[in-house]
């Protein structure tokens, strides 16, 4: 609880930031017709490689399997190496389906090669930060005793709010240039052809697995990321242009579902490894114990979440609709949220654990993305209820 409230505290505080970053990107988002699409499955993407890459870290480092050495054969060689190349493999998917699907539901966007090149290259810049942060966290949880399943999800998804948003901006400006947009859009998808064969046909058994295991769990989050980008992108002109409070919240809001749920499915996850939790339909006495765990770090996040925005929008003149209503939305949607977090976090790690897989792989995307889209349509729906939408 201790160690879980400290990591999710400075995320929720970090991620006010990327809010920020969010209203200062507004232009773009209007110049760059769909741009919002990207901008949940981009952020998205970062936690769920990531996170996912640390909560497998995690179950080494409790199970005595984890070492700090550059050796091929290493678990934390392979792991990072295979965490590249599913980075690079699902930028590309990224760019492919988000325009794809915003076509679908009659969004008016940008080309294909733009939404590829923002996604990769935008990906590919903040990745870089995040690995470090990601290696750096697992290296000190191993040498000080952290709990690595408390504090990696959380804060890693926090650094990728940050970076990642800075990086969408930037790459945005290579969209729509006559002939280095495709250029660099067909390059983009050579290399995620490339990466995924690479990773699918490795001799280094442990990235191997991750890859054949992760990549079809990934284009699965890429798509509920999408949904929530949509779910989103039509209410900008009705909600989140006039109250620019709600868009400040946004990242914050998607980032605190989608870490409490993976702080769950970590946990379970290590302790399913371990024999200390049993795969079955009703929740044992140590599941139900961490899932508490959850409930109460969720109502103490999005109170802080929501007076911490109330007071920036205050601050900054980011127009809101009212302080009581304002933070009604938030606990409504944030209670919502978590309950729906510790349910999919449970099942989706005792699920993939009985199929014989392993929930390292499988449980952080589903949580996280899923939650992403489940975390929009609360936010909606107390919207709704408060009479804001």
């Amino acid at each position: 609880m201790r160690q879980g409230f400290i990591a999710v505290t400075i995320a929720s505080m970090t991620s006010l930031m990327a809010g920020l970053v969010l209203v200062g990107m507004d232009h773009r988002i209007e110049v760059i017709k769909g741009l919002f699409v990207l901008i949940p499955v981009s952020i998205g993407m970062r936690g769920n490689i990531f996170g996912a890459l640390a909560a497998r870290l995690g179950t080494a480092i409790l199970s005595g399997l984890f070492s700090v050495t550059r050796s091929k054969d290493d678990l934390l060689y392979q792991n990072v190496y295979a965490s590249i190349l599913l980075t690079i493999a699902t930028a590309v998917t990224m760019g492919v389906l988000a325009r794809a699907m915003a076509g679908l539901l009659g969004l008016e966007t940008v080309s294909v090669w733009d939404f590829i090149v923002i996604a990769l290259v935008g990906g590919l810049l903040s990745s870089v930060v995040v690995l470090a942060v990601t290696i750096y966290l697992s290296i000190q949880s191993f040498h000080r005793g952290w709990d690595l399943d408390a504090v990696g999800a959380p804060l890693i998804t926090a650094i990728g709010d940050v970076v990642t948003l800075p990086c969408l901006f930037v790459a945005s400006y290579l969209a729509q240039i006559d002939i280095v947009t495709p250029v660099v859009g067909i390059v983009g998808v050579i290399a995620g052809i490339l990466a995924l064969f690479k990773g699918w046909t490795t001799v280094l058994p442990v990235a191997r697995r991750i890859v054949r295991e992760a990549f079809p769990v990934l284009c699965i989050a890429i798509v509920l990321d999408v949904l929530a980008g949509t779910v989103v992108e039509p209410r900008m002109d009705q909600v989140f242009t006039p109250f620019p409070a709600f868009l400040i919240i946004i990242p914050g809001f998607l980032e605190n579902t989608g870490a409490l749920g993976a702080i769950l499915a970590a946990r379970l996850g290590s302790k399913l490894h371990l024999g200390a939790v049993t795969a079955t339909a009703k929740p044992g006495a140590v599941a139900l114990l961490d899932g508490t765990i959850v409930l109460a770090l969720g109502l103490l996040v999005y109170a802080l979440t929501a007076i911490s925005t109330l007071g920036i929008a205050t601050a900054t003149g980011a127009a809101y609709p009212g302080a009581l209503k304002f933070l009604g939305v938030v606990m409504l949607g944030g209670v919502m949220s978590t309950l729906l977090a510790a349910i999919i976090g449970y099942y989706a790690a005792v699920v993939t654990f009985r199929f014989g897989f392993d929930p390292d792989n499988h449980t952080i995307p589903i949580v996280t993305s899923g939650m992403d889209l489940m975390g929009v349509t609360c936010l909606v729906t107390a919207l709704v209820v408060f009479g804001v939408a």
